[in-house]
């Protein structure tokens, strides 16, 4: 469907992203700019109303998953462009570990994160320093005042 074949009530009923889609359709890699000022001009909308949603329909372009955002800041239907997916099979790497060795690395770390008695004596001096100490409330202290 060619958008210059639409009225404007036709138009009017319409997403900004519907619009966008046909006009892609027709024409591909507009930049956000070019495309809504094309969709403001078939409206006949405002300059203000360009300049005060431009960047609602950016927000709205970027979150529609019928559009793609290229590299040179151009937009296009998705449909044009086929996805790279690379599959990593790295992932074998991990069924050649036995279970036992995961516990192995576990045993070395508790061997190594045992409690001195060097520390205990530590906490202790500590504790006898601040064993005079009374926690007082804040009420308290403003009748003390």
């Amino acid at each position: 469907m060619k958008v210059n074949k639409l009225s404007k009530e036709e138009l009017e009923v319409m997403s900004y992203n519907d619009i966008a889609n046909l006009l892609l359709n027709e024409e591909s890699n507009l930049n956000t700019a070019v495309l809504f000022k094309k969709i403001v001009d078939l409206l006949e909308l405002s300059s203000s109303t360009y300049e005060n949603k431009i960047g609602d329909f950016y927000t709205s372009m970027s979150n529609d998953k019928r559009f793609i955002l290229l590299e040179d800041g151009t937009w296009d239907l998705r449909k044009n462009h086929k996805s790279n997916v690379v599959l990593d099979d790295d992932l074998d790497d991990y069924d050649d570990e036995e279970p036992d060795d995961l516990y192995d690395d576990y045993e070395s770390y508790e061997e190594e994160n045992v409690f001195d008695e060097e520390q205990d004596d530590d906490i202790s001096d500590i504790t006898e320093d601040y064993k005079n100490l009374v926690i007082v409330d804040e009420e308290d202290l403003d009748s003390e005042q």
